[in-house]
């Protein structure tokens, strides 16, 4: 008999049908950063598939799409917006460029926020993001 895999919290499953019916790019994280959602908009401008693209660990996406603040300055995963939303659980905003899997440099705005069950019950985080004006 094969085992189920775990079911996902509410809160998640509720995040992931609103990010499928957005139009602006979504990621959603578990608890631990990985990638367990991204809609269409978000697979057209990370150039990359969500089923190629699911499970992708917080350390793998956070170097893959290689992000930089405004000065040009690598991002690391405790300055980038997502990061900071499951790592600290805290919502941030900032506007930074990365590259797409296709080599395309983005601009975007970034804001992104912590998806808690109760005060302190991380279950994960979502992302919203948007091309800037270059």
């Amino acid at each position: 008999m094969s085992e189920r895999p775990p079911q996902r919290n509410l809160i998640l499953i509720l995040a992931r049908d609103f990010a499928s019916r957005l139009a602006t790019a979504v990621v959603l994280v578990d608890e631990q950063g990985s990638i367990i959602y991204y809609n269409e908009a978000a697979s057209r401008m990370l150039g990359i598939r969500f089923v190629e693209g699911a499970g992708m660990p917080a350390d793998d996406w956070s170097t893959r799409f290689h992000q930089v603040d405004e000065a040009g300055q690598p991002i690391g995963l405790d300055e980038n917006p997502l990061g900071i939303a499951f790592r600290q659980q805290k919502p941030n905003h900032r506007v930074l460029r990365f590259r797409d899997l296709e080599g395309n440099t983005h601009r975007v705005g970034v804001t992104a926020f912590p998806l808690l069950a109760h005060a302190g019950d991380l279950v994960g985080a979502l992302a919203i993001f948007w091309e800037q004006d270059a």
